[in-house]
């Protein structure tokens, strides 16, 4: 009996380019852009987040590759990505809970409003001391824990707490580490990197015997070898 692969809490569907289902690859040639789309949505109005995992022929995996919203509201997410190496790559689209894209949602209305600053302030402190431990070492994790620091700073105004948390810096460091949770992946799926030649060249068949001349009219291996200049042309 064949087994289900079990849906996860932020459902990944309809992931597309894919060629019977998954059965067969997807084709591209070395150098083309190929977008990398899927349906992602989840319970409730929390915010989400998605991207794609690539791995190229070696196995390795590639640069991270956040997707975005195609059309606002569709739950369509989308990702160009370009394939320098010919091979056979494999691709999967991971969704995930965006809980700091929530907590500034939250904070951009409830701050204004006055509605308990205090706490809003420590809750967006304590998530961006997780997106710090979970940051590579270095001026990245660095920036975040001192913008957590800022935000749990009682002593501080609310204006320059909140402030804290949104510089560009910090967006900047979010955007490549963000903080996810309850992370879904996608089925791995195939795609196929040919040569550029692939896009407009074609198979060519023909029979040796038809080669012929009209002095020798059934051709030969050597009279078929004289006319493939002028088929690869």
């Amino acid at each position: 009996m064949k087994s289900t692969r079990a849906i996860g809490r932020i459902p990944v569907r309809d992931v597309e380019p894919r060629v019977e289902c998954g059965r067969r690859p997807a084709k591209a040639v070395t150098g083309e852009t190929v977008r990398i789309s899927a349906t992602v949505f989840r319970e409730g109005h929390d915010a989400i987040g998605a991207n794609v995992v690539l791995k190229n022929p070696d196995g390795g995996r590639g640069p991270w590759t956040p997707m975005r919203e195609l059309a606002p509201g569709s739950d369509r997410w989308g990702a160009d990505v370009t394939l320098e190496a010919m091979g056979r790559w494999t691709y999967t689209v991971e969704a995930w809970s965006d809980p700091i894209t929530t907590w500034r949602h939250h904070a951009e209305i409830k701050i204004p409003a006055g509605i308990d600053p205090g706490l809003v302030l420590e809750e967006g402190g304590q998530l961006y001391e997780r997106a710090a431990a979970r940051a590579p070492r270095g001026p990245e994790r660095t920036l975040l824990r001192d913008a957590a620091k800022k935000l749990l700073d009682d002593s501080a105004p609310v204006a320059e707490r909140y402030a804290a948390a949104l510089t560009p810096e910090v967006d900047a460091v979010l955007g490549r580490y963000p903080l996810r949770e309850l992370v879904t992946a996608s089925e791995p799926l195939p795609l196929l990197v040919e040569r550029e030649r692939a896009l407009y060249g074609a198979w060519y068949e023909f029979f040796p015997r038809s080669e012929g001349t009209a002095e020798r009219p059934h051709g030969t291996f050597r009279t078929a070898a004289r006319r493939l200049p002028a088929i690869a042309a």
